[in-house]
């Protein structure tokens, strides 16, 4: 149905129905993790941006944190530089380097807040460096091979993790009505530049702002049951469990565990939700059935 055909009484329902969550919300920060479909299908990059902009002008900090694995691998293509990966993680060294900042702290970052600008809202882009936002320490990454009985080290260049996060600069451009736009990139004590997990990143941030939300954009509808159920409104608890009973495993479990820990961490409630549905972060927060999973602490 159109907009010029739906029935303006049902506009004014929904608007209704939203009211209790907008009150609840109002004043409270949410960090959302933008990244997969929502970022790469036109019809979903513009119901993002909406999104941010409402969620702001209804009195919500929104901060995002991106992600642009594939715009990497393209320019790296582009380049003819090879793209090798250690346990899903991209081996990053020297010139590679170069390549993630351009496109993730230029071309991705640079187009979100466009898009968000264009829909009406105040982005303002930066990476972890700015500010010193992220501080971040070199991964460390084990791996085992069928030749060796013992874990083996393995450098794959400049991968980092968060040591720290500082949020006077988000915390000053949310007070001035600016939606911090967030690439996932740390620098360590010696100035070296890291590419940081995005998921992680977001969590981190989540954490240190005691945001009231951690949502992570996924591809696909959120945690699933052995039947195809998606599991929603799980304490920390049930979630250690799955873990441990094996319902939550392979490309899942880390994007699980980023939630997990924030959660553990402070914030009031992390949701893996679907990003392939458009306004997806808006059904999370304004409708009580949302569009994904939903982690809030064993005793909240």
């Amino acid at each position: 149905m159109s907009e010029h055909t739906r029935d303006p009484r049902q506009v004014v329902e929904v608007l209704s129905e939203a009211l209790p969550y907008i009150q609840r919300f109002s004043g409270k920060t949410v960090v959302v993790k933008y990244g997969g479909n929502a970022m790469t299908e036109d019809a979903l990059i513009d119901s993002f941006a909406r999104d941010m902009v409402l969620m702001k002008e209804v009195g919500i900090n929104p901060v995002v944190v991106h992600g642009g694995g594939p715009q990497i691998g393209e320019l790296l293509g582009k380049l003819k530089i090879e793209s090798r990966f250690v346990n899903g993680m991209r081996v990053t060294d020297a010139e590679t380097m170069d390549v993630v900042e351009m496109v993730l702290g230029g071309l991705v970052n640079k187009g979100i807040v466009n898009l968000i600008n264009q829909c009406g809202g105040k982005a303002i882009g930066m990476t972890g460096k700015d500010g010193g936002q992220i501080r971040a320490r070199q991964l460390k990454v084990e791996q085992k091979t069928p030749e060796v009985s013992t874990s083996e080290i393995i450098d794959i260049g400049h991968v980092g993790e968060v040591e720290h996060v500082s949020t006077d600069l988000i915390e000053m451009l949310t007070a001035r009505d600016f939606i911090p736009v967030i690439a996932p990139i740390g620098v360590d004590e010696t100035g070296r530049s890291y590419n940081i997990n995005a998921d992680l990143v977001a969590g981190k941030i989540a954490e240190a702002l005691s945001a009231e939300k951690l949502m992570l954009l996924t591809n696909v509808a959120g945690l699933m049951n052995a039947e195809g159920e998606v599991l929603t409104g799980l304490s920390t608890q049930d979630v250690d469990n799955l873990i441990a009973d094996g319902t939550i495993h392979g490309g899942m479990l880390p994007k699980i565990r980023c939630a997990l820990d924030a959660v553990k961490g402070g914030v009031a409630s992390a949701h893996i939700i679907d990003g392939r549905v458009p306004h997806a972060t808006l059904l999370e927060i304004f409708t009580k059935a949302g569009v994904g999973t939903q982690i809030i602490d064993s005793e909240g």
